[in-house]
């Protein structure tokens, strides 16, 4: 039996990715995103207030900012010319991808397909199969909007 692919930890937010649905709670769903973009490197850090949270949640949620709450939001729509797209990388997709990917990733941990690892050399969290195997993914690098990254 194929364990079931698509994530679910609530109901407020559900999204269409790949192929994959997932549903997430508020909370979740805003921590995921606000991860997202500082991987990214659209913000410095996680420390977002509740405006800017919302704004970077409607732009991966419904892929626009309808009508920005705060400066970040002013930001992003301000510069979306500038912003949407990176060398040919657009950035709500990479948004919404990291939020799935992580979304993907805790959902085979909790299946028991992946165990999370420290990997000393990179300081940094990494995956591994739970028999002992090869490592089953690198995580692929990802495109950088540090140059544009909003600041306060």
């Amino acid at each position: 039996m194929i364990p079931e692919t698509n994530y679910s930890s609530g109901e407020d937010y559900e999204i269409e990715f790949l192929g994959y649905r997932f549903a997430f709670n508020a909370f979740d769903f805003e921590q995921r995103v606000t991860a997202a973009a500082v991987k990214l490197g659209l913000v410095e850090s996680n420390e977002l207030d509740d405006d800017e949270t919302a704004d970077l949640v409607e732009l991966v949620h419904r892929g626009l900012i309808d009508e920005a709450r705060s400066g970040l939001g002013r930001y992003l729509v301000r510069h979306w010319e500038r912003l949407s797209l990176v060398d040919g990388e657009s950035l709500v997709y990479w948004l919404r991808k990291l939020v799935f990917r992580g979304a993907w990733l805790d959902h085979r941990v909790k299946e028991g397909l992946l165990e999370v690892t420290w990997d000393d050399d990179n300081a940094d969290f990494g995956y591994q199969d739970p028999r002992g195997d090869r490592a089953l993914l690198e995580l692929a690098p990802v495109p950088s909007w540090h140059e544009l990254q909003f600041r306060r």
